[in-house]
């Protein structure tokens, strides 16, 4: 129970402290007026139920990550993940290798799961929680419903297992993770040509996808997107 606590804390910590922060930033007189010059469009102004929804369906998360995050503590206990604390073991390029190749597949992941539950029957189950926000705020970033959360954490349990990583590698992938999904859920463009990168998801790229429901379904990148046809046309016009 006292690891399930601190991780518990330590997730939902994280969460208040980098969204808060981000939307102090973004959603006040002075955010607004350096948005207005630097993005494609300006940020709405956030319905207040909405933003407690997502802040519920997020704790949620917290509760079901943390239970993860116990199991990824007694698979190390257990000798069952692949841990590693010498960077010197597989080489100091390994470091970088496993951290693109950990980003890849859980974009691969997350692109087919989350395909899955916007098929009809399983979106009211499992997803609709995640799009009551269809102009989202950096507060939907972790809005997961419960059975999705678990899916998404189930990958962090799974890939630690199946994929040699340095401690730190694993924390920055957690912390990109953390990060790219905030900026995804903004609901307005910080860079103003993002588009012009081609193969990064960015904030009109994921609006796009919590407004039309049936494109956009990647993570990070946009190739699965772009080869299977869910790639918008007009979306780089």
């Amino acid at each position: 129970m006292w690891h399930w606590l601190t991780f518990f804390a330590l997730i939902t910590g994280r969460y208040f402290v980098i969204v808060g922060g981000v939307h102090l930033l973004f959603y006040t007189s002075i955010g607004r007026r350096y948005v207005s010059l630097a993005s494609v469009g300006k940020p709405g102004s956030p319905v207040l139920k909405s933003i407690y929804r997502d802040i519920e369906l997020s704790l949620v998360s917290g509760v079901i990550f943390a239970f993860c995050g116990v199991m990824v503590l007694e698979g190390y206990d257990l000798g069952i993940t692949l841990f590693y604390s010498d960077p010197s073991k597989y080489g100091l390029w390994y470091l970088l290798l496993s951290f693109v190749m950990v980003l890849l597949l859980q974009d691969t992941y997350f692109y087919f799961t989350h395909r899955c539950l916007h098929q009809p029957r399983l979106f009211k189950l499992l997803h609709r929680g995640h799009h009551r926000s269809t102009q989202p705020t950096p507060w939907t970033s972790f809005a997961f419903d419960p059975p999705e959360a678990l899916l998404q954490a189930l990958f962090l349990v799974v890939v630690v297992c199946i994929v040699p990583m340095h401690y730190f590698v694993f924390m920055f992938v957690l912390l990109t993770m953390t990060i790219w999904s905030i900026v995804n859920h903004l609901g307005f463009e910080l860079y103003r040509d993002w588009t012009k990168l081609g193969w990064f998801i960015g904030a009109k790229h994921h609006l796009i996808h919590h407004q039309k429901y049936n494109l956009h379904y990647g993570l990070y990148f946009t190739f699965w997107d772009r080869l299977l046809g869910t790639q918008d046309p007009d979306y780089e016009k």
